[in-house]
C-alpha cells in the first residue's frame, strides 16, 4: 500500500496539528476521519483503481485527503492547481483523464466522468504492478508542457525515514514537484503544513505569523518580490528558522540581501525536477550560491559542463515528448554548472542561453545585473534572432513605480544601458529593451521565457 507508512504516523499523531487552512487547524485525527469518508465517496461513483483522475484543487484540508486515498487505491493521479486554469483543458486530453474531482474555494468537491479511455503503455505497466501513478507537468516557460509518469511507489521511498519537524508554508502549487515534495516531507514528520489565502508577500507573512511557520519554501522571483514589498516589517517572522529557494537561478544580490536583513534564518537551495524529484541539499551557506546535492537513492554528475543526475525515483517517461535519458540511465537536466568539488553553482538553462557570435551569455548574468538597479522590479533576458550575429540579448523590464512623465520608458531604456555597459561585456548588453507595467512572472513565481505560459 503506497501510503501505509504515512497512516501509522498519521495514527501516531493523533490530535497534532496537521493542517493550517483559512485561519484554523485540522488535526492528524480528523484527516485519518476524512480518508476514511473519501473512500466510501470514491467507491460510490465507482472511480475503480487504475483510473486516470486529474485533481483539480489547492492545499485544502479535503483536498489533501482525497490525493492521498486515489494514491491508496493506486489510481493514476493528475494534481491541477485552480492558478494554471487556461492549462487545464490541454492537460486532460495529453493525459488521457478519465475522471475529473474538482474542490472549489469552500473545499467542497464533485466528480465528472469523461468519455476517455487511458490506454497509454506507462499506465498499463503501474496497474499490472498494482502501483499509483502520478502525472506532473514541467512548467512549460520554454516551450509546451511535458507530462511526466512516476511510479508513485518509487517516488514514496524517500518519505519513510522520520527527519525534522518544523511547521511548514506551502507555497509552490499543487502540482508542482516541490509543492508534493513539502506536502509529503510535512504530512511524514508530523509536521503543521501551513496554507496560505493568495501567494502575495502580505499573506505570505501573515501566515508565517498567525500560524509560527518556521519553514518558508518559495521561488528567487518571490522572494525579490517579498524585498521590494517590504512586507517583512509589517509582521512578526521571528519563527522563521529556513527559507528554501529553488526552480530557477537565485540573484546574488537578492540573497545577499536577504541574508543580511534575516541573519537568524538559514537560507537553503533545493533542488529538484519534474522528471526526478527533489533531491536533498546543503548550501556552502546562508549566502552563497554554491550548493551540494545527491543524497540516498541519486547520483549526479557533470558531463561538458551540464548536470546529469540518476535517480531511483526518475519518472517512467513522459506521455508527450522522448524520453530524456541517456543510454546508460541518467537524466539530462538541461542545467549549466559550474563546479568546485562537491558544490555546484547553476548558471542557467541550457535551452535559454543566448549565442551571440559565438559567444555565450546566460539570461541570469545579465538579469542580475539590471535587478541590482534601484526601481527596477523585474526583469526578464532572453535572445532574438540576429542576421550578423546568430542571436541578440533582448530585455524586458518592469520599473517598481507606474511610469510617469520623469521615469517614462525612454527613461529607462537610457538607464538600463548606461548601467550594463558599465557592469557588462559588450556582446552582453541588451540590444533592444522593453519597458512594461505588467507582471514578468507566471502563477508558478516563475520568469515567463516564452508569452503565455504560466
Amino acid at each position: 500500500m503506497t501510503v501505509g507508512p504515512l497512516l501509522e504516523r498519521f495514527a501516531a499523531c493523533g490530535e497534532q496539528e496537521a493542517i493550517g487552512w483559512q485561519g484554523q487547524v485540522v488535526t492528524y485525527a480528523w484527516l485519518l476521519e476524512q480518508m476514511a469518508a473519501d473512500r466510501q465517496w470514491l467507491a460510490q461513483r465507482q472511480i475503480e483503481p487504475g483510473s486516470v483522475v486529474m485533481l483539480e484543487a489547492d492545499f485544502s484540508p479535503r483536498a489533501v485527503s482525497m490525493l492521498l486515498v486515489l494514491l491508496e487505491r493506486n489510481c493514476m493521479l493528475v494534481p491541477v492547481s485552480h492558478q494554471v486554469a487556461s492549462k487545464k483543458e490541454s492537460w486532460r486530453d495529453i493525459s488521457q483523464t478519465e475522471w475529473r474531482i474538482r474542490f472549489d474555494a469552500q473545499d467542497q468537491v464533485e466528480a465528472f466522468r469523461r468519455p476517455v479511455q487511458a490506454v497509454h503503455p506507462f499506465y498499463a505497466q503501474l496497474r499490472k504492478l498494482n502501483h499509483a501513478g502520478l502525472v506532473l507537468f514541467s512548467s512549460g516557460t520554454t516551450g509546451t508542457s511535458k507530462a511526466a509518469v512516476h511510479d508513485v511507489t518509487k517516488l514514496m521511498k524517500k518519505y519513510r525515514q522520520q527527519r525534522h519537524n518544523y511547521r511548514t508554508i506551502s507555497f509552490l502549487l499543487f502540482d508542482h514537484i516541490g509543492g508534493l515534495d513539502t506536502l509529503l516531507y510535512a504530512l511524514s514528520n508530523g509536521s503543521c503544513l501551513i496554507t496560505i489565502r493568495d501567494r502575495s508577500p502580505d499573506a505570505v507573512c501573515q501566515a508565517i505569523e498567525t500560524f509560527r511557520a518556521e519553514v518558508l519554501p518559495v521561488s528567487p522571483t518571490f522572494l525579490k518580490l517579498f524585498l521590494l514589498s517590504e512586507a517583512y516589517e509589517r509582521y512578526d517572522l521571528s519563527s522563521l528558522k529556513y527559507i528554501t529557494y529553488g526552480t530557477e537561478v537565485m540573484p546574488e544580490a537578492t540573497l545577499k540581501k536577504l541574508n543580511a536583513l534575516f541573519p537568524q534564518v538559514k537560507l537553503l537551495q533545493k533542488y529538484g525536477t519534474t522528471e526526478v524529484g527533489t533531491l536533498r541539499s546543503k548550501s556552502r551557506s546562508s549566502d552563497s550560491l554554491w550548493v551540494k546535492i545527491g543524497g540516498e537513492g541519486y547520483e549526479t554528475r557533470v558531463v561538458d559542463g551540464m548536470l546529469q543526475i540518476k535517480a531511483e525515483s526518475a519518472m517512467l517517461g513522459y506521455l508527450n515528448a522522448p524520453s530524456p535519458f541517456t543510454t546508460d540511465g541518467w537524466f539530462m537536466t538541461g542545467d549549466a554548472v559550474e563546479v568546485d568539488g562537491e558544490y555546484v553553482r547553476i548558471r542557467g538553462r541550457k535551452s535559454e542561453m543566448i549565442n551571440v557570435g559565438g559567444e555565450k551569455v546566460y539570461p541570469a548574468e545579465v538579469e542580475q545585473v539590471i535587478e541590482a538597479m534601484e526601481g527596477i522590479a523585474e526583469v526578464l533576458v532572453y535572445g532574438e534572432a540576429h542576421a550578423l550575429t546568430g542571436q541578440i540579448v533582448c530585455a524586458v523590464i518592469r520599473p517598481l513605480r507606474p511610469l510617469s512623465e520623469k521615469e517614462s520608458r525612454s527613461y529607462w531604456m537610457r538607464q538600463v544601458r548606461t548601467h550594463c555597459r558599465q557592469q557588462l561585456e559588450a556582446f552582453k548588453i541588451p540590444v533592444r529593451i522593453t519597458v512594461t507595467e505588467e507582471p514578468l512572472h507566471s502563477t508558478r513565481f516563475k520568469k515567463m521565457r516564452k508569452p503565455g505560459s504560466s
